[in-house]
């Protein structure tokens, strides 16, 4: 029999060691390696090839199966990213920065689902009944018929879960659970391992569904070992700025649903409240046209949003100049910056630049790279873009602009909300009936000289 090694992992980024040493070398971190319990050799220590299991039932890909039913919250946001509502047996996973408003919005959906006539846990290990329930009264879901409960033992959580018999629970949150099989802390890699993995086995032997609620570190990402978001099927963030009310809902993987889907909300002082809007609210704000300020054109998930980018551009003092964006990815902004230095003979160096998405919005799409940089050349030129314009598409290191996906719907939309002018890449497919017709644009050098003149 070979002998059983131990192993190492971090507690920051759960990267597994040989050895234990006082550094991290994946993340860096120090003091965070725990060990890790080697695994069973199996029974009687016996390797896997020595004994028998028993065979497992296989079906041909042709068998057709219904598709699995749904419950239907009446949070038609909430619904939305769920790929159109709860499916029994499923495992979500549910991330976002303290305070955003997480035990906010699933007290709200936990509470419209005990309603709709599913019987609903919520199990808190981060806070007493008490406070949970005095939130409830604020939100005024006092009179839903949910059963709270404050624990972390693990075991405890799962004997009540099976004498309850309920169709969903609540973990508030993944990270506060202990197992007491697990020789560690909780929150340790190894404890949230461990808990995830029973939650999860529960929930497909008795057809429960479970939202497990996780912690996120400084960089975004959920606390806890990368196989958490492996194990689960369906994984969703909650964003939004401390300064905005508005609060995004996304899905980055469901098993159940179209992934990159998106649920908008808006925090007011009776909790969270739906858009079914979004770009009408993202765009509420927007005055006059002005110099910096560009409509693009987005697609988040299924659904068409409209967003406004700003940008400033202005003289520096520094010997490095500020390159400042939020919610766009800053890689892609000196890429473009690069482009246009490059090729369209537009410098920028020496002045500081600042890229925002108006609303706390972020976006992740290439389609935005040419909405980005008609906001800097506006900026740049202090010339105001049509108020009236969209703009969408894809900048290629050689300048030339690349069509993108679903341009139908985002003139649609666009179109919806009273937009009669649209650039876009050539060759972008249209069907004709969206009611705007685009200009479409070669490259980006044809842009800049039509838009801005020669720069």
């Amino acid at each position: 029999m070979a002998k059983s090694i131990l192993s190492y992992s971090c507690t920051a980024c759960g990267a597994v060691h040989k050895k234990w040493g006082g550094k991290c070398d994946a993340c860096g971190q120090w003091n965070t390696l725990t060990e890790e319990a080697p695994l069973s050799a199996g029974p009687k220590g016996k390797s896997l090839g020595a004994t028998k299991g028993r065979v497992i039932g296989l079906s041909a890909l042709s068998d057709e199966e219904p598709p699995p039913p749904r419950s239907v919250s009446g949070m038609a946001e909430f619904d939305r990213v769920l790929g159109g509502g709860l499916v029994p047996g499923s495992a979500i996973l549910v991330g976002g920065d303290p305070g955003i408003g997480k035990s906010t919005l699933l007290l709200q959906a936990v509470a419209r689902f005990a309603t709709a006539g599913l019987k609903c846990l919520y199990i808190s290990g981060e806070e007493a009944s008490a406070q949970v329930r005095m939130r409830a009264q604020r939100l005024g879901l006092q009179e839903a018929p949910v059963q709270l409960g404050a624990e972390t033992n693990l075991r405890d959580i799962l004997t009540t879960m099976e004498a309850e018999a309920p169709d969903l629970v609540i973990i508030d949150s993944i990270q506060t659970m202990w197992a007491d099989m697990v020789d560690s802390a909780p929150g340790s890699v190894s404890q949230v391992r461990a808990a995830c993995h029973e939650l999860v086995t529960f929930a497909k032997k008795r057809g429960c569904a479970v939202v497990l609620v996780g912690h996120v570190t400084k960089e975004g990402q959920i606390a806890g070992p990368r196989v958490v978001e492996h194990m689960v099927d369906t994984v969703l963030y909650f964003e939004g700025e401390r300064g905005h009310q508005f609060r995004i809902l996304r899905a980055v993987k469901n098993r159940f649903g179209p992934a990159a889907e998106i649920g908008v909300f808006e925090m007011t002082g009776q909790g969270l409240a739906e858009v079914s809007n979004p770009s009408a609210l993202f765009l509420s704000e927007r005055g006059q046209a002005a110099p910096g300020s560009a409509v693009f054109a987005g697609i988040e998930g299924t659904r068409p949003v409209l967003t406004e980018i700003q940008a400033l551009v202005a003289p520096s003092s520094l010997a490095s100049p500020r390159r400042t964006v939020v919610g766009l990815d800053s890689g892609r902004i000196s890429t473009i910056l690069a482009v246009l230095e490059s090729r369209c003979g537009i410098p920028f160096t020496g002045l500081d630049v600042f890229l925002n998405v108006a609303g706390g919005m972020r976006v992740s799409e290439p389609a935005a790279d040419l909405a980005a940089a008609a906001a800097l050349l506006s900026a740049r030129e202090d010339v105001a873009l049509p108020a009236d314009m969209v703009i969408f598409g894809e900048i290629s290191l050689s300048a030339a602009l690349r069509p993108v996906g679903q341009a139908e719907n985002r003139l649609k939309e666009a179109a919806k909300l009273g937009f009669s002018q649209a650039i876009a890449p050539r060759g972008t497919k249209v069907a004709g009936n969206e009611g705007i017709t685009p200009r479409q644009l070669p490259d980006l050098v044809t842009f800049v000289g039509d838009m801005f003149g020669a720069g």
